[in-house]
């Protein structure tokens, strides 16, 4: 018996009831005083919520064509069979009944449908930008293409430095002031635009490389945020211009050896002196730092540790630009930073440090906000990785098309029994739900890109949808390696390197679990679901 296609009817019926599954749950778990002591559901609620989120843009995606709604279907009848399985394992737990998306039950099966999944294996749909983020997006893909994919293995294999000439170019492109204001030296102009100028860069450079292409946009993004945000007028007019045009080249120090994600416990501090603050203590993951001269540090300059994350201030840390895997500087008054690149299995180019810190200078006017900065670290630091979680999100789709593209040219050329394997069902149907994954995920990014240019910012749909795609990514990767077989295992490949890239994904930027837990499920309990939303006109045609 033939299955029926799904309709968008149907569709908008399903994820209807996937809403009020989450929103039942939300309304369950803030009636629990405990509720913070239920991790486990916690942390599959703040995907849930993030995934109901996205369905919700594919809806809209879903009426710009055939290939738009097959993509957009194909998505969310997966997303609400996964909701379907956990209410149905966990009921109680949830606040609903096992019952409670049977409604949806017909649409779920048409849309998981092999036969009607596996025609979505070669259609990407189109990405729906106005024409002048065409040609950024255009002018990004030919540099990337040009200049970073053909030395993009030899980086990763060798871990070797990211060339001059890719720096160079980035910045003469303007990537390093996209968010920045043109009153600074940037090419922000305060529309809703400017972010997304920031995500279509960054997914492009990152489909070449991950580490060398579009990781290098990260940590300016974070840095200059963090000084829009609390810096002085004067702060901003010395440090943003050279920010945007790549003179000043930005690392963030903020995770210690000893302390992850729970950054009231930090132990670097930066004592007062007449000539400014003496940092001491050690950073790690730092990426970049060795390049860099400029570090965002996250330094403690109340000796009172009671004070938590109220004693922390963030600081700007100058050093000269260093290549290779270590570095060491003194200065005249006996200050010194040593740095050595911590050895990882992908991500590679911009090597990620450990420095150390011995009664290193940092002039007082490096305090961003100066006095009013202090204690006020924490909160610019979170104000600066707004920006980086939406850009990691980007980063993720980047990663996830390059596997994609790769994983679908193998297919076509790799026979098995006197057929290319692109031709087998089980082929297809891995191909459709990775083409559809890879476009929702790239449309709810736009999506936040232009609601982080409005006053309530997108905090929490820049924090799903760094979730959400970075675990995507993860999933995609795996998908075109095993498509690939015996030689997705070997280096001789590309998906190889994009695979233990996309393993980095989740870790940095906010560990998966401490952001689902700390930012998305808290502030999920504190306000709810986000409204239902869609992109504006301009982004539907």
């Amino acid at each position: 018996m033939t299955t029926p296609a799904p309709t968008l009817e149907a569709a908008t019926t399903a994820v209807g009831a996937a809403r009020k599954v989450v929103e039942s749950a939300l309304a369950h778990a803030q009636a629990n005083p405990e509720i913070e002591q239920q991790q486990s559901f916690l942390y599959d609620l703040a995907h849930a919520a993030a995934a109901v989120s996205m369905c919700e843009v594919a809806l809209t995606y879903a009426n710009n064509g055939e290939d738009e709604e097959r993509l957009a279907l194909t998505f969310i009848g997966d997303e609400v069979a996964k909701l379907s399985s956990k209410i149905w394992a966990h009921p109680t737990m949830w606040g609903t009944e096992p019952t409670a998306l049977d409604l949806a039950r017909s649409f779920v099966e048409s849309a998981t449908n092999p036969s009607y999944v596996a025609q979505a294996a070669a259609r990407t749909g189109r990405e729906l930008l106005p024409d002048d983020l065409e040609l950024v997006a255009a002018t990004f893909e030919r540099f990337a293409t040009d200049r970073i994919s053909p030395v993009a293995e030899h980086i990763h294999r060798h871990d070797a430095d990211i060339p001059d000439d890719i720096i160079s170019g980035v910045a003469e492109l303007g990537s390093f002031g996209l968010s920045i204001s043109s009153a600074y030296g940037g090419f922000a102009e305060g529309t809703a635009d400017d972010h997304l100028a920031m995500v279509v860069a960054t997914e492009r450079l990152s489909r070449s490389s991950l580490g060398a292409g579009g990781s290098l946009i990260t940590r300016p993004e974070i840095l200059a945020r963090a000084l829009e945000t609390g810096g002085t007028e004067a702060q901003k007019q010395s440090w943003l211009p050279g920010i945007a045009s790549g003179e000043t080249i930005c690392a963030v120090a903020v995770t210690e050896p000893d302390v992850g994600s729970d950054v009231a416990q930090l132990g670097v501090t930066a004592d007062k002196t007449n000539d400014g603050y003496l940092l001491n203590g050690v950073k790690t993951w730092c990426t970049f730092a060795g390049r860099a001269n400029a570090l965002m540090v996250l330094a403690r300059t109340n000796p009172d540790r009671t004070a938590g994350h109220r004693g922390l201030s963030l600081l700007i840390a100058e050093k000269p630009s260093d290549t290779g895997h270590d570095f060491a500087h003194e200065q005249p008054g006996g200050g010194r930073i040593e740095g050595k690149a911590i050895p990882t299995l992908g991500y590679r180019g911009m090597h990620s440090f450990e420095v150390s810190f011995s009664d290193w200078l940092v002039p007082s006017a490096n305090l961003i906000g100066e006095e009013e900065g202090l204690g006020r670290g924490f909160y610019l630091q979170m104000a600066g990785f707004e920006n980086g979680r939406l850009q990691t999100a980007a980063r993720a789709v980047g990663v996830m098309q390059a596997a994609y593209d790769e994983a679908h040219a193998y297919a076509r050329e790799r026979h098995v029994f006197g057929s290319p394997i692109s031709d087998f069902q089980l082929t297809q149907v891995k191909l459709g739900r990775m083409a559809s994954v890879v476009q929702i995920c790239r449309q709810y990014s736009f999506r936040v890109a232009r609601l982080m240019a409005e006053p309530s910012g997108g905090s929490m749909e820049a924090a799903m949808a760094k979730a959400y795609s970075c675990l995507a990514a993860e999933w995609v990767t795996r998908e075109a390696l095993q498509i690939h077989g015996g030689y997705g295992y070997a280096e001789e490949y590309p998906i190889s390197r994009l695979f233990v890239d996309a393993r980095v994904l989740s870790i940095f930027e906010g560990a998966d679990e401490t952001l689902s837990l700390k930012l998305i499920a808290r502030q999920l309990l504190a306000k709810g679901l986000p409204a239902s939303g869609h992109p504006d006109e301009e982004n539907r045609r």
